[in-house]
């Protein structure tokens, strides 16, 4: 047995650290084992009725009752040894021996060990003693507290590892240390780094790297005024150690904490020039801290910074260099042992876990021990009164409201009362106040201005809600940071009786602000906008009234509506983030008939699900959204979680909420009657939750007609989604881009396609990772399919092989196919002889895209000599990036000549240069050319074919859409183009000029142009480099009524703010006009079938 000479040891809770990593069954081993364990003679043993009972830190103070001083360590070590916990046994040994060196001074033996001990630590003894005592009174009143004990079981393990290499890797010699440790209210940062003070002072952390290390708190700091920053560090350096000054000239070896940041009262705006780097000036302490943190003072030195994540982007510009780590809270594991620990029911605390693990967000709120604490200790109660847990789980709202209620039934009996509605309503305001500016800590001054006197004070600390710091004079803190959000909340259904207004702040009682406010903006409103919410729910507003004993509003929920209605009208689609963060408010209301009038306003919701608790969200909102049209969704992450990496106990597993939330949020496929479109994109689904899918997709009252599957995962290789097909005969349009079905995932697709009650009519396979094997499984299909119209086999690897067989297929007189993109899937010539015997016997085939394949002239011609035959139906033909030069130009202008039912010819990204595109003007001209929509981008021109171009505009009346983008035709080849658009045969609609090396120049015959022709409703002038002053010439025609454009491509962002703000001035005046970078709306009109099929 190791002698033990400490007997401060257990005033540190070190016997509780070791039981608290004793598991249930090795906790109720060790009960029975010390039941029959006696010291004979000294002592006897514990009474087993209060052992059986007794939880972990009752059981160590039991232990140190009845086993005084050294007893008690000796009989935990005698049953840790009869356990066989051998690690244990050792851990605790070597850790007696270290406390053996660090004891007491009170001691007399201690004092020969603190004797030795300072000649070990050499200079600084007396300032490392007196760190010692303060830090170790420090966290001895938080274990009072009953905070270690939610501490240790994260961070007496990991947090010394974590403290150990801290500065690692950190820094440069330039450069010195800057470490920010971030995390949630009460995750534990402060302890922390008081730890890391504790270790320090008894020589067991950083002894090679920082001679000193000083801390400073914020909530000190804040009650200071002037001074110098030597005078601030004097407060813990002892007389007998000499000047503190000596020390400051070796920076390199100092450690600064700055503790609390998101608590101190200065704005930090000075700019950098104006501070201070002499050490030894007065200065007031924001001045010292400004100074410190942007190493303008003792630059040398390391900096360690705890803060608040919604203090971060406040810290973040002072900082240099700086390394950031955030304290994530307890894992799942970790969560789920303290729920254990904290029941010692295991029927409870089962009941409990499940509970908490239904409700991701309050599970989630667990990770920080505090707050898991607080949760527990809630349903503790709930469930000793006999209440329902569930019901109090369902929300945070519901939770808190709970723990809010339980306060205050809790308060002695000699307790005046409750707050009056005056008292609440001030404290109301004082925390709302706190919420908008961050501030969380209140001193004195702040309560009176809030009307706040002592005696409400009193009724606040007697009922928890408010809580005194015990070791800085005037502090005052709600006793939590949500418990503040919660009562910042209720400020905004409270009636109000303010006759002023606070003018400081412009914002925190103005209700539109808080609903605009987003969690990328201002995320320290964001739990208190959550709770606003959960207090729309009228049960719950009941039990708070009840409560309080007074009354609150339910007004803001019509501003609410309103404000949805705004949002829901808007010409812009809210992004995925707005949709997310308005689900995860409307959840919290638990209120169906309010969220279904909230809900009403959006035909289009966007969803990024990239984390378990987006699920319950959307479900439950989008189940309420009953005008829903068309519903996108990615799915990423959430079905990675398998049940057999889980810890958890079966009955536990978040696995079955995941599919049960899914299958929920699936429903919608059904249960919402208007819904046309689902758009999955960029998900990775596993095969449950795509039988799920394919499930709800099935289901008879499922009207979906159309679905995008892009880049999404198959595990059933597309058998489930083929299914669905012959089940679903409302579903017409099938969209699976990008992902990689392969081969086999074609294959049941064909079959699919076979089935006489298939009715799909559009089909796009782009890059699904399809070879040759495929094209036969697809011919087959075009032949037996009765509804397939249009098929898109772009950018996958078929080949010339491939394509012949396709071809087989569509000459078969059953072949209904209408339209057929084949871009980019490797074919050549000899793909076109194939080709162009389709275009010559096919009946039906009326749109071809064959572009970005090396067809060259030779396939051009073989094209052009089908086009050419009077049993050509074809009526549009994109062959852009297809390789081929100006020798084809004769061939397609022969071509356009013969054909009379093509209107749609692309010819873009291919050099057909000047002379080619002359040749081609002498087809447009002619009056039997029947192209409606040309589209010449990128295809070499200059000024010199301008004028035949504006030749075959004025002559051909059919042409309606012209694209010229990306020539270099200037301002002279474009004055030829206006001047034609003026013509009164001109029929051109649309005219697309971007990057076409067009200056101011132009403008003036185009304002010209657009003042006389009527015709003209679309034109770009994006990426040209045009001056403010003709734009403002420009402007004055566009907003003519005599003016018919719709829409000007140009893009605002590109021009300075002036230009910005005259071209929204134009939008403003004319309802018609749209000014925006892209001037195609991707339509069959425009052309553009093929890039949106």
């Amino acid at each position: 047995m190791t002698h033990l000479s400490s007997s401060s040891f257990f005033s540190d809770f070190g016997l509780l650290l070791y039981l608290e990593e004793l598991n249930r069954e090795e906790l109720i081993r060790f009960k029975s084992l010390l039941k029959n364990e006696t010291l004979e003679p000294r002592s006897c043993r514990i009474p087993w009725s209060e052992v059986k009972k007794a939880k972990r830190k009752d059981l160590a103070d039991l232990m140190n009752k009845y086993y005084p001083g050294e007893q008690a360590w000796e009989v935990a070590l005698s049953i840790f040894g009869k356990m066989n916990l051998k690690d244990l046994c050792e851990r605790a040994k070597a850790e007696i021996n270290w406390t053996a060196q660090t004891v007491r001074p009170e001691d007399t033996k201690a004092r020969e060990v603190q004797g030795d001990q300072e000649a070990v630590l050499g200079d600084g003894a007396e300032y490392r003693i007196q760190i010692r005592e303060k830090f170790r009174i420090m966290l001895d009143k938080n274990h009072l507290l009953g905070k270690s004990e939610n501490f240790c079981h994260e961070i007496a393990q990991e947090g010394r590892e974590l403290l150990e290499r801290l500065f690692d890797d950190v820094g440069t010699e330039e450069q010195p240390q800057t470490v920010v440790l971030q995390g949630a209210a009460g995750i534990g940062k402060t302890t922390l780094v008081r730890m890391m003070m504790l270790d320090w002072a008894q020589g067991n952390l950083y002894q090679q790297k920082f001679t000193y290390v000083f801390y400073l708190n914020a909530r000190e700091i804040n009650q200071l005024r002037e001074r110098s920053f030597v005078q601030l560090l004097s407060k813990d350096w002892p007389s007998t150690e000499g000047p503190i000054e000596k020390i400051m000239s070796q920076p390199s070896s100092l450690l600064f904490i700055i503790d609390s940041f998101d608590e101190l009262n200065f704005a930090f705006e000075e700019p950098e020039f104006v501070l201070c780097a002499d050490w030894t000036q007065v200065h007031p302490v924001s001045f010292l801290m400004s100074s410190l943190l942007r190493k303008v003072m003792l630059p040398e030195s390391s900096l360690l910074v705890t803060t608040k994540l919604t203090a971060w982007k406040k810290l973040k510009p002072l900082l240099k260099n700086q390394h950031s780590i955030q304290l994530l809270g307890m894992s799942e594991d970790a969560r789920q042992e303290y729920i254990y620990q904290f029941f010692e029911d295991q029927s409870w605390a089962l009941q409990v876990f499940s509970s908490l693990r239904s409700n991701v967000m309050l599970f989630n709120m667990c990770k920080v021990p505090a707050v898991c604490w607080v949760i527990c200790n809630c349903l503790e109660q709930q469930m000793e009164k006999g209440g329902d847990i569930m019901l109090t789980c369902k929300t945070t709202t519901s939770l808190f409201a709970c723990y809010i209620s339980n306060l205050l039934t809790q308060v002695d009996r000699s307790f005046p009362g409750l707050p009056s509605q005056t008292q609440l309503r001030s404290l109301c305001h004082l925390a709302a106040k706190g919420i908008w500016t961050m501030t969380y800590v209140f001193y004195k001054e702040n309560l009176r201005r809030h009307g706040l006197v002592k005696s409400d004070v009193s009724i606040f600390l007697d009922t928890n809600i408010l809580q005194k710091d015990t070791e800085y004079e005037n502090c005052y803190v709600f006793t939590h940071l949500h418990i503040q959000e919660f009562f910042a909340a209720m400020f905004y259904v409270l009636p109000s009786s303010w006759n002023t207004r606070d003018d400081s702040l412009q914002s925190f009682d103005n209700l539109e602000l808080v609903l605009e406010s987003s969690s990328y903006k201002d995320p320290h409103l964001l739990q208190m906008k959550c709770f606003l919410f959960g207090l729309l729910n009228e049960d719950r507003m009941k039990q708070l009234e009840e409560t309080f004993n007074c009354t609150m509003s339910l007004e803001v929920k019509w501003t609410i509506l309103q404000w949805m209605e705004m949002l829901g009208n808007s010409e812009q689609l809210p992004s995925h983030l707005v949709f997310l963060e308005l689900f995860f408010h409307l959840y919290e209301t638990q209120d169906d008939v309010f969220v279904s009038q909230a809900m009403r306003y959006f035909q289009k919701v966007v969803i990024n699900i990239y984390e378990e608790i987006h699920l319950p969200l959307s479900s439950f909102c989008l189940k309420h959204c009953q005008c829903l049209r068309t519903m996108k969704l990615m799915v990423t992450e959430v079905f990675e979680k398998k049940m057999l990496n889980s810890s958890f106990p079966p009955e536990t597993w978040a696995g079955s909420h995941i599919f049960h939330w899914w299958q929920d949020l699936c429903s919608v496929l059904h249960t919402n009657e208007h819904l046309r479109e689902v758009i999955l994109c960029h998900s990775n689904l596993d095969e449950l939750a795509m039988r799920i899918f394919n499930q709800e997709l099935r289901h008879p009252n499922c009207k979906l007609q159309k679905l995008l599957l892009r880049f999404t995962s198959f595990p059933d290789v597309c058998q489930g989604i083929s299914s669905s097909l012959t089940h679903n005969q409302n579903l017409i349009h099938l969209d699976l881009k990008g992902s990689d079905i392969g081969d086999n995932g074609a294959k049941s697709l064909c079959d699919a396609l076979k089935h006489p009650d298939c009715k799909l009519q559009n089909l796009s396979l782009e890059s699904c990772d399809l070879t040759t094997v495929c094209c036969l499984n697809i011919s087959k299909a075009l032949v037996r399919s009765q509804s397939l119209l249009s098929l898109n086999l772009s950018t996958n690897n078929l080949l010339d092989d491939g394509v012949k067989l396709l071809c087989e297929g569509l000459m078969h007189p059953n072949c209904n196919l209408e339209k057929l993109s084949l871009e980019s899937c490797g074919l050549t010539v000899a793909g076109c002889e194939d080709l162009s015997l389709v275009l010559i016997s096919n009946k039906r085939l009326t749109h071809l895209c064959l572009a970005d394949n090396i067809l060259g002239d030779g396939g051009v011609k073989l094209m052009s000599e089908a086009l050419k035959h009077p049993q050509c139906i074809l009526q549009s033909l994109v062959l852009r990036r297809c390789h081929f030069t100006s020798l084809s130009s004769e061939s397609l202008s022969t071509s356009l000549l013969h054909n009379k039912s093509l209107t749609h010819l692309d010819l873009g990204s291919n050099c057909l240069q000047d002379d080619g595109v002359k040749l081609l003007c002498d087809a447009f001209r002619h009056p039997s050319c029947n192209l409606q929509n040309l589209e010449l981008m990128g295809c070499v021109l200059t000024s010199a074919c301008c004028l035949d171009l504006a030749s075959a505009i004025v002559n051909n009346p059919n042409l309606q859409s012209l694209d010229l983008g990306n020539n270099d035709l200037q301002d002279d080849g474009v004055k030829f183009l206006f001047e034609a658009l003026r013509h009164p045969h001109c029929n051109i609609q649309r005219l697309g000029l971007e990057h076409c090396g067009l200056t101011s120049l132009c403008c003036q015959d185009l304002s010209s142009t657009l003042s006389s022709n009527q015709g003209l409703i679309k034109i770009s002038l994006t990426l040209n480099t045009l001056e403010r002053e003709e734009i403002m010439k420009l402007s004055e025609v566009l907003r003519s009524t005599e003016c018919k454009l719709q829409v000007l491509g140009l893009c605002k962002e590109a021009h300075d703010e002036e230009t910005q703000k005259l071209l929204e001035a134009v939008g403003s005046s004319n309802l018609r006009l749209a000014v925006k970078q892209d001037f195609n709306d991707h339509e069959e009109e425009d052309g553009s079938w093929w890039q949106c099929f």
